[in-house]
């Protein structure tokens, strides 16, 4: 079985600021990590790793210092790390990523086996848009199954998996047949820690380094910001709230009192009472 895990370094949002005068991101000095739900699927990917077999490939595409990322993912226990940096990827939003990601799995096909799975988080926290994941699962053309919270079963002399998919309302019980990209949610697992072994055997290994043409993308047109449809016109900050949250002393089961802060919400927020009025219209 041969896993392929797309992961992605990002700024720690926690120390990201935004510039006052500019309203751009100021990601000088900012450190890097590896995006937070990629940790996720990584460790799905370990585990059917361990427990049925095989190998686990690590992708990003990034500059030269996402080796970083890809060396902490060795740590982790992952065998092998494929790096895909080029200066035409400069600038990719999510239509040009996905598809040079999607180039890159390709050819890890090629060199070293057809994925069975392939597993990305839900989504990253420098864009939080889930989009990369569906779009290679599209132009790979794979079953995909988004924003799953278990993997229950794995039959590989079937080729078929079982999950279980967090929805709206409850969860939802799928199954599918391999190959198949599958988007990780958060809190599906807990992280392992990585042993002295690994530690030191990521410390030595040789990356995979590929450029645009290695990967064998040959329309460089869909690549970077030339083939990103998105323009990031700009980026702020949300202002602090003005109005203070008011508290509103209510006694236990009394239905008046209920009544009465109701009508008290209404009266501040029409539209509200509007909105749910016609809500139960339609119900």
């Amino acid at each position: 079985m041969h896993i392929v895990v797309c992961i992605k370094q990002v700024p720690d949002s926690a120390q990201i600021r935004v510039h006052p005068v500019t309203n751009t991101i100021m990601r000088q000095g900012v450190p890097t990590i590896i995006n937070p739900y990629d940790l996720f699927a990584l460790e799905a990917a370990l585990r059917l790793r361990d427990e049925h077999g095989g190998e686990v490939t690590v992708l990003t595409m990034g500059p030269p210092m996402a080796e970083d990322s890809l060396r902490k993912a060795l740590t982790f226990g992952a065998d092998r790390a494929v790096l895909l940096t080029d200066r035409f990827f400069a600038g990719s939003d999510t239509l040009a990523t996905s598809f040079a990601l999607s180039q890159a799995i390709a050819k890890i096909g090629e060199v070293f086996g057809a994925p069975d799975i392939v597993f990305t988080g839900k989504q990253t926290i420098d864009g939080d848009t889930a989009q990369v994941g569906p779009g290679i699962a599209k132009r790979q053309k794979l079953l995909q199954l988004t924003y799953v919270s278990k993997i229950s079963s794995l039959d590989l002399a079937a080729g078929r998996i079982k999950v279980e998919r967090r929805a709206e309302g409850g969860v939802q019980v799928l199954e599918t047949k391999l190959p198949v990209l599958i988007t990780m949610l958060e809190g599906s697992n807990d992280m392992r820690r990585g042993s002295m072994v690994d530690a030191l055997r990521a410390a030595r290994a040789e990356l995979v380094v590929w450029s645009a043409k290695d990967a064998g993308i040959e329309d460089l047109l869909k690549c970077g910001l030339r083939g990103s449809p998105t323009v990031v016109k700009r980026v702020f900050a949300p202002s602090p709230r003005a109005e203070k949250a008011e508290q509103v002393e209510v006694k236990p089961a009394a239905i008046e009192t209920a009544d009465a802060l109701i009508a008290t919400i209404f009266g501040k927020l029409p539209a509200l009472e509007a909105e749910l009025v016609e809500l139960h219209q339609t119900l």
